[in-house]
């Protein structure tokens, strides 16, 4: 535009100073004035011709150089982009790129209580997993607690983030590489008739107890091998992810914590998903890397049984009533008479190797166990399950969670009782909690590993 103007300016100077001449050689003839006037025409029509030269010249030599910064900053763009991905750092995505990779948020891949997962692919091919954090009370904090608890961790059985899309208001966005085989919930739990048409099916035997080894080496990295230990506290069968080989990567950061090394326990206010909380948790007496341990315990109940720990189930007595059930007591139940092989997932009962079900049922009772410190390290788990620690049988466990989490919902009176005796019963075990954690010697592995 502005050469445009230029050049405009100059043809008019030009015209007029040549019209000029030409009035002044009709009126003037070949008179001292005219030749004064004609001299002075053209010494101006040189000046314009000069200044328009001198513009258009320096025009040009600024495009080229604009070009070749632009070309210089793009390749930097592109090394740069090239070495945050060899160093696994996020990309931070303009909500424009998400929209377009996700088509415009139509691929429904799965929904939490407050996120949504979509399906899509960037337009260097990659397909991947984009979480939209919708809810504005907790965006904020699950949004910097995934993002922080994540960014730098990198193992195999972990999830990869990519990149995020972060707003000063909800929702905010995390992209992660796309899983191809869902999440464990539908591999292990028999499908609802408004489930059909869900990714899944039954998994093995053999892989089910490759994919409890694989979790909890991924849990076992969060806690020991990272430079801030990480506490998940969300392990559950939907926040683990089966890749094309069925290798099992733990996924879903948003309640975790990062604590130092030397810390023993952490607070934290918010509350993770019913039926894999530490009875700590709920009484609020501060949480640890053993939380995320009686977690693990109660996924790997899950992995065995094919069913949810905590289910609402027909009551035998009156049909049209529902109750409460733990899958956890029934266990307890048959351990104590004998009857492992009947917790098994009735689908898995001809594949299935019944030392590795024993194995598997006493590594879970003794990470489900009550009291923090008779649950092993998560380090000692993937030892048990691979072999390097033989699984002695778990002492028996009152279960007292049991009777607060199973009650029916007929009697409410009598479970307000109910709920009040056993959080007073809870609450005494848990009382000197701080100072158990710490200085007690009777533990998992003065317990077991002093024997093996």
């Amino acid at each position: 535009m502005e050469d445009r103007r230029v050049n405009i300016i100059g043809a008019t100077s030009v015209i007029t100073l040549i019209i000029i001449i030409i009035i002044a050689r009709v009126l003037l003839k070949l008179s001292n004035a005219f030749f004064l006037i004609c001299g002075a025409g053209v010494a101006v029509i040189f000046a314009v011709f000069a200044f328009v030269f001198v513009s258009l010249s320096n025009k040009r030599r600024s495009k080229i150089l604009e070009s070749q910064l632009k070309s210089e900053g793009q390749e930097l763009r592109i090394e740069y982009s090239f070495l945050r991905k060899v160093a696994g750092v996020p990309t931070k995505f303009r909500y424009k790129e998400l929209e377009e990779a996700t088509d415009g948020f139509q691929s429904l891949l799965g929904r939490g209580s407050s996120a949504l997962v979509f399906k899509g692919i960037l337009n260097d091919g990659t397909s991947v997993a984009v979480k939209r954090i919708d809810a504005e009370e907790r965006g904020e904090k699950e949004f910097k607690s995934e993002v922080a608890a994540i960014a730098n961790v990198h193992h195999v059985n972990l999830v990869r983030l990519l990149g995020y899309c972060n707003s000063s208001s909800a929702p905010r966005y995390l992209v992660y590489d796309f899983i191809s085989n869902g999440s464990l919930d539908c591999w292990i739990f028999p499908k609802r008739e408004s489930q059909r048409r869900r990714h899944g099916g039954c998994l093995s035997w053999n892989l089910r107890y490759k994919v409890a080894i694989d979790v909890a080496k991924g849990l076992a990295y969060l806690h020991h091998d990272c430079r801030s230990r990480i506490l998940h506290l969300d392990v559950k069968p939907e926040n683990i992810l089966l890749d094309e080989s069925f290798r099992a990567l733990v996924s879903d950061f948003g309640l975790s914590k990062l604590t130092g090394k030397d810390e023993s326990q952490a607070v934290s206010t918010i509350k993770g998903t019913r039926g894999y909380m530490a009875p700590e948790w709920l009484l609020e007496k501060g949480i640890s890397d053993k939380t995320d341990v009686y977690s693990y315990g109660m996924v790997l109940l899950e992995i065995v049984g094919g069913r949810k720990n905590v289910c609402l189930v027909e009551d035998e007595k009156d049909k049209s009533k529902r109750k409460w059930q733990y899958f956890p007591k029934i266990v307890n139940e048959k351990v104590k008479q004998g009857k492992i092989m009947e917790i098994v997932d009735h689908r898995l009962m001809e594949e299935c190797d019944e030392r590795e079900v024993i194995k598997l049922i006493y590594v879970a009772l003794w990470c489900v166990q009550e009291k923090p410190r008779l649950r092993p390290s998560m380090v000692n788990v993937v030892d048990m399950l691979e072999g390097r620690i033989r699984v002695e049988e778990p002492p028996g466990t009152r279960m007292i969670l049991v009777d607060f989490l199973c009650v029916d919902d007929d009697d409410d009176d009598n479970n307000n009782v109910t709920n009040n005796n056993n959080m007073l019963r809870l609450d005494t075990m848990y009382s000197d909690q701080s100072n158990v954690e710490c200085n007690s010697t009777y533990s998992f592995e003065t317990t077991v590993l002093s024997g093996r």
